[in-house]
């Protein structure tokens, strides 16, 4: 081997350093794919919520459209049926 080369990597950036930067490096890559990933569980969560709060909405603009057809027919049979006319 090559007595530059081999003085080169005898060097303590070589020999401590860059091994730590690599493990750093890889280690904050990875992370950064679990946050995608967290952050596309939390958006179709986001989804799936607005969805079903828009299934709700509409049951409810539903039964209140009933709730008011009910006061109208509540109305007309007490005109129909008041003993006092």
């Amino acid at each position: 081997m090559n007595p530059a080369a081999s003085n080169l990597l005898q060097q303590p950036f070589i020999q401590v350093a860059l091994p730590i930067l690599i493990g750093l490096t890889l280690a904050a890559w990875l992370q950064n794919k679990r946050f995608d990933d967290v952050n596309r569980r939390i958006d179709e969560f986001r989804s799936d919520m607005n969805q079903r709060l828009n299934d709700v909405n509409q049951r409810l603009d539903r039964i209140e459209t009933k709730l008011d057809n009910h006061n109208e027919r509540i109305a007309r049979l007490e005109e129909l049926t008041s003993l006092v006319r």
